[in-house]
């Protein structure tokens, strides 16, 4: 009996201590799950820390981008290429609205075919963009369509201002007025009536604001009150000018002009000149004679030859600057009413026929509204 006792508790003494194993075991099982899940949690931990640390970085490197790119174009500079586009828009109102009221019929199909193309072409020659350029803008539609595969009417629309982006500006270096390193001439020609003498007033003042010296020319001794126009104008941009009295030689005004723009070594020396009919030759001659005594006393000066015609006269425009081309050396074009008219498709005219590039354009009565033209610009704000 005592064996079977002693026995026994043998037996309980190893179940105890067995059970104590097992118990260690879960315990020490249990640390090191709960070691190996803390492991991982700080892992996870880490990662996400990491990639939060990453999307930091990543969020900081795009806001310095971001500034790079605010600073390299200042606040001042966006407002004012906004407001430019903003006075050119409404300027050109009357030709988008008389445009894209035809254009909406044309592109409201579906298939494009020759119904589209001959369509296409009387808006277009209808808008005074010239019957030629409008020929070479329909051919190379047709090309780009064909080899891009557009069937659709719609899709060919953006098609269609990228065309006549090219057109412009084929053979077209620049738009910006040359007139420097100082000094300069800035010789101003058009026929009467089409804005030169205000051209000029709102260009003196422009010039003045930029902190350049101007001196004015009142070679217009020909039309009554020209030279008591421009005397108002050289008040209102505080620039001083050059006059003789109304009949006078034109070329020896601009001569003594050039003399005085010597003397007080002036940025910039602007010319009127007459309000000549294209078809006068006399008065040809004497825009001619006017370039000899420039040519001859100012050599060392940057000219630039500005020929100024009025929007609303459309295909007439056209067939001034002809002339104007025949007998001078233009090196750009000033269009002005624009706001006045439906006629301002007559700008891709000049571009495209005669290759002459339009530098300037007025889109309002404003000193600000005379602003320089920029064909992308034109091209959105006209579709």
């Amino acid at each position: 009996m005592f064996n079977w006792f002693k026995k026994k508790n043998k037996d309980e003494e190893q179940k105890e201590v067995q059970e104590k194993k097992i118990d260690l075991a879960e315990e020490l099982g249990q640390t090191q799950a709960n070691e190996e899940a803390k492991s991982i949690e700080e892992v996870k931990m880490n990662a996400e820390a990491k990639s939060i640390d990453e999307a930091k970085s990543n969020a900081e490197v795009k806001m310095n981008d971001e500034a790079k790119v605010n600073e390299e174009v200042p606040e001042e500079v966006k407002e004012e290429k906004s407001s430019f586009f903003k006075r050119m828009f409404s300027g050109l109102e009357k030709t988008r609205q008389n445009l894209n009221y035809k254009l909406q019929t044309v592109f409201k199909g579906t298939d494009i075919d020759d119904d589209f193309y001959d369509e296409l072409e009387e808006v277009l020659v209808t808008s005074d963009i010239g019957v030629e350029t409008v020929m070479n803008i329909i051919d190379n539609l047709k090309e780009r369509l064909v080899r891009e595969n557009i069937l659709e009417r719609k899709d060919a629309f953006p098609i269609l201002k990228d065309e006549i982006k090219n057109i412009m500006n084929d053979n077209i270096t620049s738009r910006d007025l040359k007139l420097e390193p100082s000094p300069a001439i800035l010789l101003v020609v058009g026929v009467n009536g089409v804005g030169k003498t205000t051209t000029i007033g709102k260009l003196s003042y422009q010039f003045r604001q930029e902190g350049k010296s101007v001196l004015i020319a009142a070679a217009d001794t020909f039309r009554a009150a020209a030279i008591e126009q421009l005397k108002e104008w050289a008040n209102r941009a505080n620039v001083d000018i050059i006059a003789h009295e109304e009949s006078a030689d034109p070329a020896s005004v601009v001569f003594d002009a050039i003399m005085a723009a010597k003397a007080r070594k002036t940025d910039i020396l602007i010319c009127d000149t007459a309000g000549r009919l294209h078809n006068k030759q006399n008065l040809m001659n004497e825009l001619n004679k006017i370039k000899r005594v420039i040519d001859r006393e100012f050599p060392n000066a940057v000219k630039e030859n500005l020929l100024v015609l009025d929007a609303t006269t459309g295909q007439n425009a056209i067939i001034q600057a002809k002339s104007f081309k025949e007998t001078s050396d233009i090196t750009g074009v000033c269009v002005t009413k624009l706001d006045g008219t439906a006629k301002g498709g007559v700008i891709i005219a000049l571009e495209s026929e005669l290759h002459l590039p339009v530098k300037i354009i007025g889109v309002g009565e404003k000193i600000e509204d005379l602003q320089a033209f920029n064909v992308d610009d034109f091209v959105e704000a006209l579709f």
